[in-house]
């Protein structure tokens, strides 16, 4: 979902862009940067707790 809305803000920069409307394209492409980088940290984070967790499982059975 975080991911969705990085995409929406990303769309709406680049149609404000389009219009010359700089300071909404600003605005909206630093909330687009914000929220991909969110999410990137939020997935690795997710990515090596499953990573240690599944290990975890694997070696006590």
């Amino acid at each position: 979902m975080l991911l969705y809305w990085a995409a929406v803000f990303f769309v709406i920069a680049i149609i404000a862009g389009l219009f010359g409307f700089s300071g909404i394209e600003h605005g909206a492409i630093d909330i687009a940067k914000t929220l991909f980088f969110v999410f990137v940290v939020l997935f690795l984070l997710a990515l090596i707790s499953g990573v240690f967790f599944v290990r975890g499982l694997n070696a006590t059975v």
